[in-house]
């Protein structure tokens, strides 16, 4: 009986945790993206004030990482990834004819 007890409180105490766990990742994956995408990323001016913007992001999103804000750094990075997705169409035409 005490092994079912103590089971299910590493049990609940897991499933707790993994929201936590799971944001943590996606903060790092969004901020992996945004590293990815602007190694990748074209020159022009557009580029590169877009990139700045971007840039500034990042640093936003790794200061409220570092500071446990993990909330704050999701919805920095997520902005900073549409950044980096509109300024890409827009680089391609935006359209095709």
């Amino acid at each position: 009986m005490k092994r079912t007890a103590i089971s299910g409180l590493f049990i609940a105490a897991a499933l707790l945790a993994s929201p936590v766990f799971a944001a943590e990742d996606l903060c790092t994956l969004n901020l992996q993206k945004i590293d990815d995408a602007t190694a990748t990323a074209g020159a022009g001016a557009s580029a590169e004030s877009t990139g700045q913007e971007v840039m500034d992001q990042v640093k936003d999103a790794k200061a409220a990482q570092a500071a446990g804000n993990t909330k704050d750094c999701i919805a920095i990075t997520t902005k900073a990834l549409d950044t980096l997705e509109k300024a890409d169409k827009s680089s391609n035409g935006g359209s095709s004819q």
